[in-house]
């Protein structure tokens, strides 16, 4: 059976693995990131956390897992707000030449689409619609196996779609963005607006939700209703197999996304009304879908 060495990279560990074809886990090291380092250091230390794996002549490929945008035709990082040194630097190059195997990039909600698409909820369809649910909004486009990623390295993040221009600038993003509106974050803002100060985070309105608050019981409407409209354009153009929901916000999903589906399906078409929607079913799509990058490049 074919081996991988998946590299999931973050503000805060880097961690490496070995996986075999079917995505298990066979081996699994970590280290400190060294997020604010020089690019010099943060690749050394890359390469170190490797060379702690057992790496067997069953290895055939590398990828990586990285926090920001990547151009997949030059295999560079093209953002990369939690480690800047990294920004446009060549990173899976550098790993290829170390380690003789054919190495592969991609931003870290595309390889945890990737791994759903693979070898979780999604396996064997023909498209399927990543979405991560957290502290901000991403998204994966995966088409027959592969990581759809677009000309510039773009193609599916979804978090600045407009979902109602009729509201306040809040960052760089768009008027009415999705992630501003319906993201954890986002969450956070409108519950301490209306519910007030001592709201702290997404989870202190899901509790007062769940207290039948109705304060907190209307915004989260509004939240769903806005988190469904970007669905429901994104449904529109790519009319996936599957939607899979990742993320934080999912863990509270009994609170909320029962109406994501009623406003969902009153967007779409209606032969599209029954799109299926699964929840992520991994519990290391980061490492398991970097490790998977090569597979889905026939390797």
């Amino acid at each position: 059976m074919k081996k991988y060495i998946g590299v999931d990279l973050g503000g805060t560990q880097v961690r490496a693995a070995i996986v075999n074809e079917v995505g298990d886990i066979e081996q699994l090291v970590s280290k400190p990131s060294m997020a604010l380092a020089d690019a010099q250091t943060i690749m050394d230390n890359i390469i170190h956390t490797i060379k702690l794996l057992n790496i067997s002549d069953d290895v055939v490929g590398i990828g990586m897992g990285v926090p920001g945008p990547v151009d997949t035709k030059t295999g560079l990082m093209v953002m990369a707000t939690n480690i800047p040194a990294l920004e446009n630097f060549k990173m899976a190059e550098i790993i290829e030449k170390e380690f003789k195997l054919p190495t592969f990039m991609d931003n870290d909600a595309n390889v945890a689409g990737l791994a759903e698409a693979l070898v979780g909820v999604g396996k064997n369809l023909p498209i399927v619609y990543y979405v991560t649910h957290s502290t901000g909004i991403g998204g994966a486009l995966i088409v027959n196996g592969q990581v759809v990623s677009g000309a510039r390295g773009h193609a599916g993040e979804i978090a600045n779609i407009i979902i109602d221009r009729n509201r306040q600038k809040h960052n760089e993003l768009n008027v009415g963005a999705v992630e501003n509106e319906a993201s954890g974050i986002a969450i956070t803002r409108r519950g301490q607006e209306i519910l007030g100060a001592h709201i702290n985070d997404a989870r202190d309105v899901f509790d007062a939700v769940a207290k039948k608050d109705p304060k907190a019981l209307q915004l989260i409407d509004e939240v769903a209703y806005d988190f469904a409209l970007a669905l429901a354009n994104i449904a529109h153009v790519v009319d996936p197999y599957l939607f899979v929901i990742g993320g934080g916000i999912t863990k509270s999903k009994d609170l909320y996304f029962d109406l994501v589906i009623k406003y969902f399906k009153e967007h779409v078409h209606t032969m599209m009304q029954e799109t299926p929607f699964a929840f992520a079913s991994l519990a290391e799509p980061g490492i398991v879908g970097a490790a998977m990058l090569p597979k889905s490049q026939g390797i």
